[in-house]
């Protein structure tokens, strides 16, 4: 891919180039290699994530490239630049009706897309459930095992090319419609409670020692994360600001599967 990426981080720099025949060739054979899984926009390094800044340009100048055109399915009908992807079958993904994946995301054996959607650049690894309505935002990045429960919404970035992408790693469980945006990532085998928000400037505080421990945008594994609140003044009085509460540990007894009720009950939090 040596060669790909320096036309793709020259022209960059020079968007004329962008009607180069070797330059439209490079960019393809970049979201074929996505759709694929043989490149992937953000991978772990050690204990950390990096982000291939050159990948996602890649991503952004495939846009240009593409001319809007209709597409139909029965009596539905779609316009737009990307294709949507194709041979479940032979993938080996089961994919219930009015769920959507775009080109260029991929989505590796044994995935369950219920009604949901996973956009351009988006890895979804083995073995993961999309349940009904939730959305797989652009380069974020899923583990294996996970469960997204119905309604998640995980935030996609493409700009700025270096921002780090949403990440989910192995074996978490992330309640219904909780939102999980800007870049935070969710370590392995973590439960995150129904309607939790984490941004990356969203307080994580640990309440489970004598002295609170305050993450931002990064939640520690096996951590059981519900919302809560903390107070903040301000020239016109006192309010609760919202932030996530890590209320415990998620047990070494306790199935990879776990429903998000028993994990939580672990912890003596009322459901």
């Amino acid at each position: 891919m040596g060669h790909r990426q320096d036309l793709i981080e020259a022209t960059w720099d020079e968007r004329e180039r962008l009607r180069e025949p070797e330059v439209r060739k490079a960019i393809e054979e970049v979201i074929e290699a996505l759709d694929k899984g043989i490149l992937r926009v953000a991978e772990p390094k050690g204990d950390k994530w990096v982000v291939n800044s050159w990948v996602k340009k890649a991503v952004i100048l495939y846009f240009p490239m593409r001319e809007m055109k209709t597409t139909t399915a029965g009596p539905l009908e779609f316009h737009d630049k990307i294709d949507l992807k194709h041979g479940y079958s032979e993938l080996g993904v089961r994919v219930v009706p009015d769920a959507v994946a775009r080109y260029g995301s991929y989505i590796a054996r044994g995935v369950i897309l219920m009604p949901s959607f996973v956009n351009i650049g988006a890895w979804v690894d083995e073995g993961t459930m999309v349940d009904t309505w939730a959305t797989v935002g652009s380069c974020a990045q899923v583990g294996k095992n996970v469960h997204l429960s119905g309604g998640v919404g995980l935030g996609g970035v493409l700009e700025p090319v270096q921002a780090a992408p949403v990440v989910v790693e192995d074996n978490c469980f992330i309640g219904s419609r909780a939102i999980i945006v800007e870049g935070a990532r969710i370590c392995t085998e973590a439960v995150i409670a129904a309607n939790t928000v984490i941004t990356g400037s969203t307080k994580i505080i640990d309440v489970t020692g004598s002295q609170a421990v305050e993450y931002r945008g990064y939640v520690p594994p096996r951590s059981v994360v519900i919302p809560g609140t903390y107070p903040r003044d301000y020239p016109s009085g006192r309010y609760n600001i919202p932030c996530a509460l890590i209320i415990g540990q998620r047990k070494e007894s306790t199935d990879k599967k776990t429903s998000l009720n028993n994990a939580l009950r672990e912890n003596d939090v009322m459901v």
